[in-house]
């Protein structure tokens, strides 16, 4: 199963972080937070990810193209012209960027990977948001529920919008913020179907959040996957200083591959 990470957003609200990268890449303990979202899944076994990109999508594309050099060990002897690698690091994923457009909405960056994805279901997630939510557990969940897409439901601390969820976990009604409640966490499971929400020639001014999601809760097709641990966005430089804290005190809940050693 493919995994798709919304990446290209400008991040306004974390001032001069974003003027130079995109939201996706930047850091957490020195690993971009996108990093981060991509070894929450690969501990999980998902490792064929489509990134996409958008704005300075570009900065994305050279940090993989540049992976092995970033993160191994090696001698350069520049008298010779010779490069020796001592050890390598790098991870066992696919990564596939699609370039979506700086402008293009949520929706339309979804439905632009429509070819990658092909027939088959799909995650999809944020790539401004970490957590520790079990993958695996998600996925069954979502197989059990019937329903086209599961999304995560989270409690943060009240400042974004709520869910109407029933007894049996269908979502009655998606709005995006009007009380502190359940919300959307992201960390979606979607049947192919799902993209058939979205409708092609208003695609890419259309909000994922919005049209789409509001008729699957209508069509009774969106379920909710409770998730009482941790999450965290990071929206502004204050999630930022927050979660570096967590991770340099080797206590970030979203370092499941690790189990807290930020190794």
């Amino acid at each position: 199963m493919k995994t798709l990470i919304l990446a290209g957003g400008m991040g306004t609200r974390l001032g001069e972080e974003t003027k130079l990268i995109p939201k996706p890449m930047v850091e957490i303990g020195g690993y971009p937070i996108l990093w981060h979202i991509m070894k929450i899944y690969s501990h999980y076994g998902y490792n064929d990810f489509v990134i996409l990109t958008g704005y300075k999508g570009h900065v994305i594309k050279e940090y993989f193209l540049n992976y092995y050099n970033r993160y191994s060990d090696m001698t350069i002897d520049l008298a010779n012209n010779d490069v020796e690698i001592h050890k390598m690091r790098g991870e066992p994923w696919k990564v596939t960027m699609l370039y979506t457009g700086p402008d293009t909405l949520t929706a339309g960056r979804i439905y632009r990977a429509k070819d990658y994805i092909g027939k088959d279901p799909f995650m999809l997630t944020y790539g401004d948001g970490v957590s520790d939510v079990n993958i695996e557990n998600l996925v069954n969940a979502h197989a059990k529920s019937g329903k086209l897409v599961t999304l995560t439901a989270v409690q943060p601390e009240g400042r974004f919008g709520a869910l109407d969820i029933q007894a049996d976990g269908t979502i009655a009604q998606f709005q995006e913020k009007p009380s502190d409640a359940w919300i959307n966490g992201g960390f979606f499971v979607c049947e192919n179907k799902a993209l058939d929400y979205i409708e092609p020639s208003t695609a890419d001014k259309m909000m994922w959040e919005r049209a789409p999601l509001q008729n699957l809760a209508k069509d009774g097709q969106l379920y909710a996957y409770k998730h009482a641990g941790f999450w965290h966005p990071m929206d502004m430089l204050k999630d930022k200083e927050d979660l570096n804290k967590l991770w340099s005190t080797h206590s970030a809940p979203w370092d499941v591959w690790n189990h807290f050693g930020n190794k």
